[in-house]
């Protein structure tokens, strides 16, 4: 087993699921070490229940997938989830005010997550496969001057995941800042991360966390 890599998977369950398989997610992130799991926020008590006293954090998503939500809505659902157990926070930007170059909109809505988060980590979700690379570019600043932790690509939603590409375009726009870079979607094995992770991601949010750690 990859214990390295373990250690900075988000191992994730987005879809539909039960609350067994919740259970389930939960256990193997405890045995595996995994960074955090990653929830739909109806799942967040559960998933905080099954890892009270471990140190795998419990990550939600907020205004997924779209990120077309009003940001009062957004705000509204991060304190809900952080009430609820939640110790990260994956926000999906407006994905109308990105593909509409309008970046100081883009930074308020962040900053006011970040707000709402406090201390805990707030990762930017911009979906890459939706942009331009200066677009990427300035949804990467957008996330710095507001003060985000991370820049994540992709939700795995869209029409396209993570490239070793765009990582390393936000590697390079971020890390210099002190941020950090998510690769997510359609990261299905060992060599797929370890790309993810020699373009510069700090993090991988994967739902084959397993295959990709054995």
């Amino acid at each position: 087993m990859n214990t390295q890599i373990a250690k900075i998977i988000d191992h994730t369950l987005l879809k539909p699921a039960k609350s067994s398989q919740i259970v389930a997610l939960c256990a193997e992130a405890r045995e595996f070490g995994f960074a955090s799991v990653c929830v739909n926020p109806t799942h967040v008590k559960l998933a905080a229940k099954e890892l009270e006293g471990t140190q795998v954090k419990v990550c939600t998503v907020i205004g997924f997938p779209l990120g077309e939500n009003t940001t009062k809505v957004k705000v509204f659902e991060t304190k809900q989830a952080i009430k609820d157990g939640a110790t990260e926070i994956d926000m999906v930007i407006n994905q109308s005010h990105a593909k509409s170059n309008s970046w100081k909109k883009v930074e308020k809505e962040i900053s006011a997550l970040k707000k709402a988060c406090g201390d805990l980590v707030l990762k930017v979700i911009i979906e890459t496969c939706n942009l331009t690379d200066t677009q990427i570019v300035n949804a990467c600043k957008a996330s710095i001057a507001a003060g985000a932790d991370f820049v994540k690509t992709s939700t795995g939603f869209g029409k396209g995941g993570a490239t070793v590409h765009a990582v390393q375009l936000m590697a390079d726009t971020v890390h210099p800042h002190g941020l950090k870079v998510k690769a997510s979607g359609g990261i299905h094995n060992t060599a797929e991360a370890l790309a993810m992770i020699d373009a510069g991601a700090d993090r991988i949010g994967a739902s084959c966390g397993v295959e990709i750690c054995k």
